[in-house]
């Protein structure tokens, strides 16, 4: 079995592969940077033991991340706990996408992820919105070359700037209302947070789509909220949440040898 870690800002995600491909469990704990690598591969240990895998099953590991200071204690509770040297994604990898400058300096290991598994699923042209600490936006040209990468701040991150800035608002639950008539403090604020970020991911998206000269691009939703905001939009081709992990899955085979 294959074991897949995505290590993000706020929560590391886990999932299990079968040898088939199969995803037969996904995991999702906060990140913490503090931890020994005894608690996290007990941690491991136990998130198998509950489903009942055997650590012995358990063959290979792949990880990306873009929190530096987790890893020794990722890598080491692996080694420690499972006999295995983990895979660790990075742009020297076969990568079946081609990054141009900006990719090569400025592209972390999570969207190399996605832009690999949105390329391998969908092909290009392609536009990929992440909606996670950060909300991401990486375009991929029809012949699989990274052509542009665009960030802002995540829906979380905005909503509780606002909560924690304004006195009189309290903390709301990012649901989309049905309409923008809204009739009480909260439905406001949900419709300025969420429909505020639909307002973005159209204009991005069709400039994007204008800018790149490919009108027909697939745009994949991907991330924690990726269904809240395509409830509000059409311009989704495909919603996929658990893209970083199926790309973990395609960058092992790609470089398992």
């Amino acid at each position: 079995m294959l074991l897949v870690i995505d290590v993000g800002n706020t929560n590391i995600v886990l999932g299990l592969y079968d040898g088939s491909g199969l995803l037969l469990r996904s995991w999702r704990m906060a990140t913490g940077e503090n931890r020994t690598s005894d608690e996290m591969g007990i941690f491991i240990y136990s998130l198998l033991g509950h489903s009942e895998i055997a650590r012995e099953s358990l063959k290979s590991v792949v990880i990306s991340s873009v929190v530096p200071n987790i890893m020794y204690s990722l890598i080491n509770g692996i080694r420690k706990y499972f006999d295995i040297s983990p895979i660790i994604v990075s742009k020297d990898m076969k990568l079946g996408i081609k990054l141009n400058k900006v990719g090569e300096r400025e592209l972390g290991a999570d969207r190399i992820v996605n832009c690999v598994a949105g390329y391998q699923l969908f092909g290009g042209p392609l536009i990929i919105c992440d909606y996670g600490t950060a909300t991401k936006y990486d375009a991929i040209s029809k012949n699989g070359e990274f052509l542009t990468g665009i960030t802002a701040p995540g829906i979380k991150i905005s909503a509780e700037a606002l909560f924690s800035r304004a006195a009189l608002l309290g903390q709301v639950e990012l649901t989309l209302p049905t309409s923008l008539m809204v009739n009480s403090t909260a439905e406001s604020m949900q419709a300025g947070i969420l429909f505020g970020r639909i307002g973005e991911t159209e204009y991005i998206v069709n400039r994007l789509r204008r800018e790149m000269d490919a009108p027909e691009a697939t745009v994949i939703a991907t991330g924690g909220l990726a269904h809240t905001i395509a409830q509000g939009s059409d311009i989704f081709n495909h919603i996929v949440p658990g893209l970083t992990l199926e790309g973990l899955r395609i960058l092992y085979e790609m470089n398992k040898e």
